[in-house]
């Protein structure tokens, strides 16, 4: 999700919640994200107090090079932290803060957005703090969000995109199990120019029967 969906200019809007959709959930996470837990990571939903932290880990040059630009100040951020709480309760968009053990900081986000009505087809995204790069962080959330969505918010179709250019961010993904589709002409305006990007794609099936596989059912 290297377009974020949040611009400041949608403070002033006003959102309605969209018609009822004939999508069954295991949980209401409309009414509040729940607290996903995974190996000394653990995502939850963000709060204002966030801001500090989200500044400091997505506004430096090798986080932000890829993405749509973050908010410039901890304002803006506490701006898009009220704007996310917003889009959850209308159910078309979720978004965690990631901490690690022994610390309640946001060190990065993973983001849901819903890309046709009743969320059968979602985008998602996620930015981490540089330090914690190559610690394993990323595969840990990864794997909790992509559950979240199949399992609790319904998803059947999930999709990331990242930059050609951005061999981190297709790497990640690749790792996590997405599988290529397509490469996306001039599909991503950043610093001035067209970038192409690469369609992830992951399926709820196959992540089903990916999880079969890598946890086996033994008998004796």
């Amino acid at each position: 999700m290297e377009k974020m969906p949040y611009r400041a200019e949608m403070d002033l809007q006003v959102v309605f919640p969209p018609p009822q959709q004939e999508v069954v959930t295991t949980t209401d996470w409309r009414a509040g994200l729940p607290v996903l837990s995974n190996k000394g990571v653990t995502l939850r939903e963000l709060r204002i107090t966030d801001a500090h932290s989200l500044f400091a880990m997505l506004t430096t040059e090798e986080v932000s090079r890829f993405i749509s630009p973050p908010p410039s100040t901890i304002e803006g951020f506490e701006r898009f932290i009220a704007w996310t709480i917003r889009q959850r309760q209308v159910g078309t968009y979720a978004c965690f803060a990631v901490t690690v053990a022994g610390s309640d900081t946001a060190i990065g986000i993973f983001q849901l957005r819903e890309l046709e009505p009743g969320f059968q087809t979602a985008e998602w995204g996620f930015a981490i703090g540089s330090p914690y790069w190559g610690t394993g962080v990323f595969q840990k959330g990864a794997e909790l969000v992509i559950n979240f969505a199949f399992d609790t918010v319904g998803v059947h179709r999930l999709e990331a995109r990242a930059a050609v250019r951005n061999g981190r961010g297709n790497g990640a993904l690749r790792k996590v199990g997405a599988v290529q589709e397509g490469v996306l002409r001039k599909s991503f305006y950043r610093n001035g120019e067209y970038l192409d990007q690469v369609l992830w794609t992951i399926i709820d099936e196959d992540w089903a029967a990916q999880a079969v596989w890598q946890n086996p059912v033994r008998t004796h």
